[in-house]
């Protein structure tokens, strides 16, 4: 396998192929985002360990959409089943991704753990099991660190597992390896990561600039939090399927050598 170094402007790209295929199969790809979002909801509801559960199952999730965005460009219809591609594969790959997702929640907890030390829990708590808090809390410095630092460590575990659970399903890659490898592309390709989280971030903000100026000049502000919401589903759908670019052109399998066609045979077999 051969870790490939591409210029800043591919980010843009990796973005604009995730909108091109998901327009080819817009009812897939949204039907299947809703069915991620929904079973990692799911899972949530379990008492206690449901948190821990819905992160652990992300990098398999996560594969599924990768793997169905691959079946949309190459012109096929993505099916449901393709969110559980990760557990198909074969009790290597299933036991690989198990471990790596058991990997994701712990690292994402240790986060947590740490964001508790600065505000009593009150970030961990609203993050994981939901709610809401007051203005109170919310305004309070020792809340602020907390959101502040869980973003700055988020950063790094989220690189990590960027390009891993591909690496593991698509290359066989072990979980720690695929690690190492992940940081590793992202860190040299930094410059496209960086134009592909600023057109995402760019195109998020002009949908809530369009649409509340569309609201404000008709004169009916709840169109603004009608539409929005449909229209950030839809966009976050479009970039869980450009993530697979991403990939795509990070990483190129090189040939077994053991598997290569001798020259002698080669020539036999045209004769």
């Amino acid at each position: 396998m051969k870790l490939n170094i591409v210029p800043a402007r591919t980010g843009v790209l990796w973005a604009k192929q995730g909108i091109r295929t998901f327009l080819r199969q817009p009812l897939a790809m949204s039907g299947l985002f809703f069915l991620f979002m929904a079973s990692l909801s799911i899972a949530t509801l379990f008492p206690v360990i449901g948190p821990a559960i819905a992160l652990a199952l992300l990098p398999a999730a996560t594969l599924g959409l990768m793997a169905a965005t691959q079946q949309a460009d190459r012109g096929k219809f993505p099916m449901p089943i393709m969110l559980a591609s990760a557990f198909r594969e074969g009790p290597q790959v299933r036991k690989s991704m198990l471990i790596l997702g058991s990997l994701y929640a712990l690292g994402f907890l240790l986060i947590m753990a740490i964001s508790s030390l600065l505000d009593g829990g009150d970030f961990a708590k609203l993050y994981l099991v939901g709610g809401s808090v007051s203005e109170e809390v919310v305004t309070q410095p020792g809340f602020q660190t907390a959101m502040w630092v869980t973003l700055v460590l988020y950063l790094p575990l989220s690189l990590m597992f960027w390009h891993a659970p591909a690496l593991v399903y698509w290359h066989g890659v072990s979980p720690v390896k695929s690690l190492f490898l992940s940081m590793m592309t992202c860190y040299h390709n930094f410059g496209a990561m960086l134009l592909y989280a600023l057109f995402w971030a760019s195109l998020f903000i002009s949908a809530i600039v369009v649409i509340s100026l569309i609201a404000v000049l008709v004169g009916e502000p709840k169109i603004a939090s009608m539409a929005l919401f449909p229209i950030a589903l839809m966009m976050m759908a479009m970039f869980f399927t450009s993530i697979y670019y991403t990939f795509l052109d990070c990483f190129e399998a090189t040939p077994d050598p053991s598997k290569a066609v001798a020259p002698e045979n080669l020539s036999d077999g045209m004769l």
